[in-house]
């Protein structure tokens, strides 16, 4: 089942809050972290975790609705809301491996791994330029196997 990314990226922010930094994420941060997310989903499932495309700009992946969300936070720390949706038992446990993993790394730490991967090194930058899913289901099948 695909989310919405706004709910994907709500459940980062929660996440994140409620781990023992209590850090609070920045949308430069939450949005390589909705790339990871979106790509190991497409790997290990198939199916997009959420529907929205993903573009690459010059600081890497965007996913352009949720950037104007929290666009006027600047590099701040973001706040989650409190309603929280709850994922597929398997898409839950990939989930948090995949936090597990990348949101131990700063924002700028995401955006240097990102300029090395091809989903987004493959695509002219700027607003529109879509990273397509096959590309990220590709890329991210040579993490997992």
């Amino acid at each position: 089942m695909a989310y919405k990314a706004e709910e994907i990226a709500n459940k980062i922010l929660s996440k994140a809050a409620a781990s023992d930094s209590g850090e609070l994420v920045s949308n430069m941060k939450l949005q390589k972290l909705l790339y990871y997310m979106q790509g190991f989903h497409l790997a290990y499932f198939g199916t997009p975790l959420f529907e929205e495309e993903i573009e690459a700009w010059m600081y890497g992946p965007v996913i352009p609705s949720v950037y104007e969300k929290y666009k006027a936070s600047g590099n701040m720390g973001l706040t989650p809301d409190t309603d929280v949706i709850a994922l597929e038992e398997d898409e839950e446990k990939l989930f948090d491996e995949v936090y597990n993993v990348y949101g131990e790394y700063s924002a700028i730490g995401l955006m240097n791994l990102t300029h090395q991967e091809a989903p987004w090194k493959n695509i002219p930058t700027g607003i529109g330029n879509i990273i397509s899913q096959k590309a990220l289901e590709e890329f991210f099948k040579t993490r997992v196997e």
